[in-house]
C-alpha cells in the first residue's frame, strides 16, 4: 500500500467557479498512472465519501494523456460566501493524500 501523498506527484485543488472545486492526481510516469487506474480506488464513490457529497454529484474524470485523474464537485459553501473558509478552494486536497493505494512499487518510483 501507498498512500496518495508518497506517490502522487501533484495532488492539488482549486475552484472551479464560485459554486464547485476540482480535484487534480497527477503521476509522473505511466506506469504510475496506469497502475493505479488498474486498482479502481480513485473513483466518484471515493470522492463522493470523502467530500460528502453523492457519487453522482461528482464529475470523475481519468485523463491518461495527463497521467491524471480530475474530479469536480459542488461547493458545500460558495467562494467567499459567509462562512468559506478557503476562498481559492486550494486547501480541499488533504483528505486525498492519506487514501492507501494498493500498489507495491520500489522506493525509487515513489
Amino acid at each position: 500500500m501507498a498512500a496518495i501523498r508518497d506517490i502522487a506527484k501533484v495532488c492539488k485543488s482549486k475552484n472551479a467557479g464560485p459554486f464547485q472545486l476540482t480535484i487534480d492526481v497527477v503521476f509522473e510516469t505511466r506506469a504510475q498512472y496506469d497502475s493505479v487506474a488498474a486498482t479502481g480506488v480513485l473513483n466518484a464513490e471515493l470522492i463522493g465519501r470523502l467530500y460528502g457529497v453523492e457519487p453522482d454529484e461528482v464529475l470523475f474524470t481519468p485523463y491518461p494523456a495527463g497521467l491524471a485523474f480530475k474530479a469536480t464537485i459542488p461547493r458545500a459553501i460558495p467562494a467567499g460566501d459567509l462562512g468559506d473558509t478557503d476562498v481559492y478552494g486550494c486547501q480541499q486536497h488533504a483528505p486525498l493524500l492519506d487514501v492507501d493505494i494498493p500498489v507495491n512499487w520500489p522506493a525509487a518510483e515513489r
